[in-house]
């Protein structure tokens, strides 16, 4: 009796004790789960693409120049106006030559009647040497003399060809279709050979875009190029402003030599240009991507994190956040291009990234879409 009226008091010692106790210390319980929204690594056919500076160039392009000297007595074309191969755009005085062409003409009638003539006396000369009247000497002399005189007949048929190939040149006409540009002379003044360019005319569909690279460059393009199962790469152009050209382009030659001074490449593409909105010399971006497309894994750009060992994100692995390193291959709107470290499938945390550790518990969901993205 005694000794359960000394237990209960203990017990209530005891009770308060326990009660009093602090409770088990913050590293002995489990970390809470850090609430994380992920996308998954998709394989998606895309058309990797590389952005350089092109400069429009004309397939042809003519400067035009006086061929004889003469005075100007026309010029019959409008700057800027587009013009038909062989149309007349300069007329030159044609009178002298005109003139050139009569008096060449008449010298060859001349030559021509001295041939005649030359020809009959070899003729009489060989009558009377086969009749033993004549001397040998003499039907040499005459056989000489119409070899001269044939001779002076094809210098005055060159002369007359000459002659009308310069009245030919009073009328100077456009070798190829096109643009034209400003004249540099107008009526009344003399022009020729001297003169220098009097106009240039550019034709216009369709142009050349051509691309300096470096050899790095170059040897990706190639790569890119063979990937594609050997398919031509195409070149789509952009404006200064930032418009997009309609026409694609695609590549046709690649130089026969690297540039020594700048280690660099130069190749060109023929891009259509049925309205006229290519300019020669102008400056476009030129964005070359294969014809076949690729099967890559695209994350959002959003989801890569940089560290001095590289590119990395993190995955859901097992519940817990886990690191993938990897190596990207450029872009393709908002999302990079996986080269290696994914397979295709794994969940990538985009959001809720910032205090995230290796190893750390996740719960995740599904990630809200990212503009741009498919």
């Amino acid at each position: 009796m005694r000794l359960s009226t000394f237990a209960a008091p203990l017990a209530v010692v005891l009770l308060a004790a326990a009660v009093a106790l602090p409770p088990h210390p913050a590293s002995a319980q489990e970390p809470a789960a850090t609430r994380v929204g992920t996308v998954p690594a998709e394989k998606q056919p895309i058309n990797p693409a590389q952005e350089f500076v092109g400069r429009i160039e004309a397939v042809e392009r003519v400067s035009v120049r006086a061929r004889i000297t003469g005075f100007l007595q026309e010029v019959l074309f409008k700057e800027g106006d587009s013009i038909k191969e062989g149309a007349v755009l300069y007329r030159i005085e044609p009178e002298p030559f005109q003139a050139a062409v009569q008096q060449a003409r008449g010298s060859l009638v001349r030559a021509k009647g001295v041939v005649v003539n030359a020809t009959g006396q070899l003729g009489r000369a060989e009558t009377l040497l086969n009749k033993q009247s004549g001397s040998i000497a003499d039907r040499d002399k005459r056989l000489a003399e119409e070899q001269m005189a044939k001779g002076d007949e094809l210098v005055a048929e060159a002369n007359l060809q000459t002659a009308n190939i310069n009245l030919g040149y009073t009328e100077i006409k456009a070798p190829i279709s096109g643009l034209i540009g400003r004249t540099s002379v107008t009526k009344g003044n003399v022009v020729g050979p001297d003169s220098g360019i009097l106009t240039t005319i550019v034709s216009q569909d369709p142009m050349y875009v051509t691309i300096p690279v470096s050899q790095r460059e170059f040897l990706q393009l190639e790569g890119d190029r063979r990937r594609a199962g050997g398919a031509g790469l195409t070149a789509n152009l952009r404006f200064s402003d930032g418009s997009v050209y309609e026409y694609p382009g695609v590549f046709n030659f690649v130089d026969v030599s690297v540039d020594r001074a700048t280690d660099g490449v130069l190749v060109r593409a023929s891009v259509p240009n049925p309205k006229g909105q290519l300019i020669d010399g102008q400056l476009v971006k030129v964005s070359i991507e294969a014809n076949k497309p690729e099967e890559k894994i695209l994350v959002p750009q959003s989801a890569l994190i940089a560290d001095q060992q590289g590119v990395y994100v993190f995955i859901v692995e097992d519940g817990k956040a886990a690191v993938r390193r990897l190596k990207i291959g450029g872009a393709s709107g908002p999302d990079a291009i996986v080269e290696s470290g994914l397979e295709g499938g794994e969940q990538v945390i985009v959001e809720g990234v910032e205090a995230l550790r290796p190893g750390a518990p996740v719960v995740a969901s599904p990630a809200a879409k990212t503009p741009g993205r498919s």
